[in-house]
């Protein structure tokens, strides 16, 4: 069985962002990409705390399930445009999640996970587990900017022991420079080479999460800059492993 690509993205929007362009470049180049965003399950209920309903304002639609729905959308769009599969799980983002007694966990997103979720990461890893073929490559954001999701999943895909490679959360590179060295210490670096044409298709696939880029780079328009100055930075994407 042909290699797969595994891209494990925390939110609907993670991978595209942080390896846009050298997903497109490995499509184009006839190999098999999935991208799987873990944390992107319906809410059992409407209820929000006051910490979602301000990132729902942000987002610009009301509806917990509205959002759910129009970021998968939001995924789907900009995985073919980059040429990848979406491929969605039920996990809550944690803006929705709620401790054993009903309350809300989180009024904040970089910041440590809750006890109550110590569990989730071995969840998250059995589920990646269960859909593995035995050539997959998996692609693990590195958690720049200390996001509670990016840690969680960066934590379950560890457990499973396998050989990976690491991507660089974007935007959070560009505001927590600081934080690279540190969580990349005893890897090696590559870089993937992308192309125009590869750096124009990231740039579109970004633009297609439309409820995202307010908060992300405030427009389209700031967007497609600060992606072309970090391409042309590398000519390409970068990652890390281990040696």
């Amino acid at each position: 069985m042909a290699m797969r690509y595994i891209y494990l993205s925390p939110h609907l929007d993670d991978a595209v962002l942080s390896a846009g362009g050298y997903i497109y470049e490995q499509t184009r180049a006839g190999m098999e990409v999935e991208i799987w965003t873990f944390m992107c399950g319906f809410t059992p209920t409407e209820e929000l705390s006051d910490f979602a309903k301000a990132i729902h304002e942000q987002w610009g639609i009301v509806s917990a399930s509205d959002v759910v729905t129009a970021r998968r959308a939001e995924d789907v769009n900009a995985a073919g445009i980059v040429g990848a599969k979406a491929v969605h799980f039920d996990y809550l983002d944690c803006i929705y999640r709620r401790g054993r007694n009903g309350e809300w966990l989180y009024s904040g997103i970089s910041m440590d996970p809750h006890p109550e979720d110590d569990g989730l990461p071995a969840q998250i890893a059995e589920s990646i587990s269960a859909r593995l073929q035995p050539d997959d490559q998996l692609v693990c954001q590195l958690a720049l900017g200390s996001h509670v999701d990016h840690l969680i999943v960066r934590r379950a895909v560890e457990l499973l022991q396998k050989p990976l490679i690491y991507d660089v959360d974007i935007p959070y590179l560009f505001n927590y420079p600081d934080e690279l060295l540190p969580k990349t210490a005893g890897m090696e670096e590559t870089v993937q080479p992308v192309s125009e044409a590869g750096l124009k298709s990231w740039q579109d696939a970004i633009a297609a999460y439309t409820s995202q880029m307010g908060m992300l780079f405030q427009t389209p328009e700031a967007m497609r800059p600060k992606i072309q100055d970090y391409w042309a930075n590398h000519k390409g994407v970068r990652f890390w492993s281990l040696d």
